[in-house]
């Protein structure tokens, strides 16, 4: 008897750029902020909820259809990071919870970047340009909450806002790349090279 296989074809576009510029867009304009050119201000929190919060939210559950587990891993948990993020500001701000210290700060940054770090070595099966997003990402966190632990200096917060703002641009590179390669058929933006998988 002769059975008929029926291949399933996935014609859905590829969320990734999505979550990429969600989370590297707002990257950049909060480590601005970092960096000393404006206050904390309610375009931050905006981004934080919308496109760095929501947007990379509905990316990650696009890349779970596409059974890519670790985009959906990233890209819900960055979307969920920045939403906390918003969060533990608008409560303090509401009177609904008390201000998070320094030592609290500090644990909540370094948690996301002991998770950073290990998604950091899963990129070492992707390609360079997302180890540069991870790789810098890691770094941030690691040196924000050292900051806020040992009550750094104003320039330490400062040239840490810098290094923010190189991974958000990394971050908006890889995503912007991924669009122009799609649409022209060709290496427009290099990704860098991707490890041969055994």
């Amino acid at each position: 008897m002769n059975e008929s296989i029926t291949q399933i074809k996935d014609t859905t576009g590829n969320p990734a750029p999505l979550g990429l510029l969600g989370f590297g867009m707002t990257t950049v304009l909060l480590n601005l902020h970092n960096a000393g050119f404006y206050e904390l201000n309610s375009m931050v929190l905006a981004m934080g909820i919308c496109y760095g919060g929501a947007a990379q939210i509905i990316a990650g559950i696009m890349e779970w259809r596409k059974s890519n587990t670790f985009a959906a891993t990233a890209f819900i948990s960055y979307g969920f990071f920045w939403l906390s993020l918003v969060t533990l500001i608008v409560l303090a701000k509401l009177g609904w919870g008390a201000p998070s210290d320094e030592t609290a700060m500090a644990a909540y940054l370094a948690i996301w970047g002991v998770f950073t770090a290990v998604m950091f070595v899963g990129t070492l099966r992707l390609n360079l340009a997302l180890q540069v997003v991870f790789g810098s990402l890691a770094i941030l966190f690691f040196l924000l909450a050292i900051a806020d632990f040992t009550g750094a200096s104003a320039g330490f917060k400062h040239a840490t806002g810098y290094e923010g703002i190189f991974c958000g641009l990394s971050a908006m590179y890889a995503g912007l790349a991924q669009v122009l390669n799609e649409l022209f058929g060709k290496s427009v933006l290099p990704l860098g090279p991707v490890p041969i998988k055994k």
